[in-house]
């Protein structure tokens, strides 16, 4: 820990001595005790320019109240020799207690109205650093002509990759519905799971993981949520059509709003994108896998809400 320990001296004014947790995926993160007795969260990932820009979101929304970890230091980079080398490192005050919502039938309103609520919290677009590129699983515009950006999380490429034939020809048309959508960006969460936030009973407790803050259209944030807020719960899934159905209907209530037809467009084509992108992902070394067979069974519905 040595080469943490000299940046949270740095940065936060106090070396740790007690490691919480730790766990890796995309970045490496870790709750940490400090000297003066601050429980913290630091987290280690490789440079993108996007992150100044998600850790200011993070900031401004900690700022107007919405629950979310305060923002303490960073994003600086990591200097020696050791396993973090190169890669830069931010700070925030850990925010104990709450839970992984329980499944319970009113989830996808609880959802809707947690969105619509962090939305209206949100900054302008033109109050940020930029947030570009979107990361892959909301990056249907990205510059390969080829349907599937590179992903997340595994060192493939998705296009070189075949089939199904289905998949691969539902991201062309999802992706070619969404580059025409002519709509606003604004600023809001792209990774909108279940395990990315936690509550205390029905109330919103934090949201987490805002290096997924984005800009990107109302409806397609809306829609994003709507198609996986159950992932990473209990039961870890995708919604289903009916659960989306009622994720934008209450969506739309929390916000006071109609959706326009393009606008519902949009939030189902986003849907279908991340759905497309999970499963393809899914489906590398398993064609045939139950993520790739469930979207089969709803993407023709999916497909004709988007008018895709």
């Amino acid at each position: 820990m040595g080469e943490l320990s000299t940046w949270c001296s740095k940065w936060l004014g106090s070396p740790p001595v007690q490691t919480l947790f730790e766990r890796a995926h995309l970045s490496t993160v870790m709750g940490l005790r400090l000297a003066d007795g601050r429980e913290v969260v630091v987290k280690a990932r490789p440079f993108e320019h996007r992150l100044a820009g998600c850790l200011e979101v993070q900031r401004r929304m900690h700022q107007a109240g919405f629950p979310c970890p305060e923002p303490l230091a960073g994003p600086e980079p990591v200097h020696g020799q050791g396993p973090l080398r190169g890669q830069v490192v931010t700070a925030e005050a850990l925010v104990p207690e709450g839970a992984v919502l329980p499944p319970r039938p009113d989830a996808p309103e609880l959802f809707a109205a947690a969105l619509a609520r962090l939305m209206a919290a949100a900054p302008s677009v033109a109050d940020v650093p930029s947030l570009a590129p979107a990361p892959p699983w909301n990056g249907w515009d990205h510059d390969d002509p080829r349907p599937w950006p590179w992903p997340d999380d595994m060192d493939v490429d998705l296009n070189d990759r075949p089939g199904p034939g289905w998949l691969d020809q539902t991201a062309r048309r999802v992706r070619t519905r969404l580059r025409r959508a002519a709509l606003p960006e604004v600023v809001g969460h792209g990774d909108f799971e279940s395990q990315n936030i936690r509550w205390n009973g029905g109330k919103l407790h934090v949201v987490h993981d805002w290096d997924s803050a984005v800009a990107r259209p109302e409806a397609a944030l809306a829609g994003l949520a709507a198609a996986v807020f159950p992932a990473g719960g209990p039961e870890d899934r995708p919604a289903t059509v009916a659960e989306t159905e009622r994720f934008l209907a209450g969506y739309a209530r929390a916000r006071r709003r109609h959706w326009t037809r393009e606008e519902s467009e949009v939030a189902w084509a986003a849907g279908l994108w991340v759905l497309a992108f999970n499963a393809k992902k899914a489906s590398v070394g398993r064609p045939n896998g139950s993520a790739a067979v469930r979207l089969a069974e709803e993407a023709p519905e999916r497909l004709r809400r988007a008018d895709a």
